[in-house]
């Protein structure tokens, strides 16, 4: 493998402008058109959407033409994020599997290979792993005719904070299309380390994103996470250690970029993704990548 080989895919709020987890609209004032134009000139082969934002695109272009704006602007990746509430028993799980289906509808038109979700958003406690793996087991299910992999985002903020936690939902499962995406910022921030990847078993390991942290948590940590994340290489993470080991476990898929900064955010969007991209693609040079 060489440098060149690595693709990267800009995860959603990296460039989707001035919006952020939980505000008034997660809608980008930037067009599909023009963020898919920026990032395939920059050298992006993947992108992430909230579904808002991909529902908003979708009335505004249609479907087959937003199939065609990946397409001319060479993004071959597409992911749908962020699915929560899928394990409980309320309207709250109405509305997430009402959620999912519009997922899904989506991904067999775009063939989207990744919807991340996550596990006891804002949950204390153990989490309830009989109803997870039994919901999470229908999910798999569901979209594993569509090539889809399901990926947990384990954070430091919910019930499925770890890696260790994040395996035993799928221990035994038999859901090969399901796995983890591991965040470098969730690693640090959630006391875990590079030794702790490399302990993954490999058929979890489906999805990765890149993104640093700064040396104190500032307020909370979901505050933390949605305000003020760095980019690769700008703060206390050793990315390049986290690199090597996701590519020792075995990992050989893209790498998603997920920058939510309250800085990054309000930069033009040009500047926003060749820094995003420049920052993460320098992480590489200092790893041993493996022959091929």
């Amino acid at each position: 493998m060489k440098i060149d080989d690595i693709e990267l895919c800009a995860s959603y709020w990296t460039v989707a402008g001035p919006v952020w987890p939980g505000s008034p609209t997660e809608v980008s004032p930037f067009s599909l058109q023009e963020r898919a134009e920026v990032c395939g000139r920059i050298g992006w082969r993947g992108m992430g959407f909230v579904l808002d934002d991909m529902n908003a695109a979708i009335e505004q272009y249609g479907l087959p033409t937003v199939k065609r704006i990946f397409s001319d602007n060479g993004i071959r990746h597409v992911e749908l994020e962020f699915l929560v509430d899928w394990h409980l028993a309320d309207a709250r799980r109405v509305a997430s599997d009402a959620m999912f289906e519009r997922k899904l509808e989506i991904s067999a038109e775009l063939g989207v290979e990744k919807i991340k979700i996550g596990g006891g958003v804002f949950e204390e406690g153990e989490p309830d792993v009989p109803a997870m793996r039994t919901a999470l087991a229908k999910i798999c299910e569901r979209a594993a005719p569509l090539n889809i992999d399901i990926v947990i985002e384990f954070l430091p903020f919910a019930s499925i904070n770890s890696i260790e936690r994040g395996v035993a939902l799928f221990d035994g499962l038999g859901a090969a299309n399901g796995g983890l995406l591991v965040d470098t910022w969730h690693i640090q921030r959630g006391g875990m380390t590079a030794d702790d990847i490399r302990k993954m078993p490999p058929e979890l390991l489906k999805a990765v994103e890149l993104d640093d942290a700064g040396p104190e948590v500032l307020g909370d940590l979901f505050n933390d996470s949605t305000h003020y994340r760095r980019l690769c290489g700008e703060g206390s993470i050793d990315i390049a250690s986290q690199i090597q080991a996701i590519l020792d476990v075995g990992y050989r898929g893209y790498w998603g970029v997920e920058v939510i900064s309250a800085y990054h955010r309000y930069l033009p969007l040009e500047m926003a993704a060749q820094r995003a991209f420049d920052t993460t693609m320098r992480q590489f040079q200092s790893v041993n990548l493996p022959v091929v």
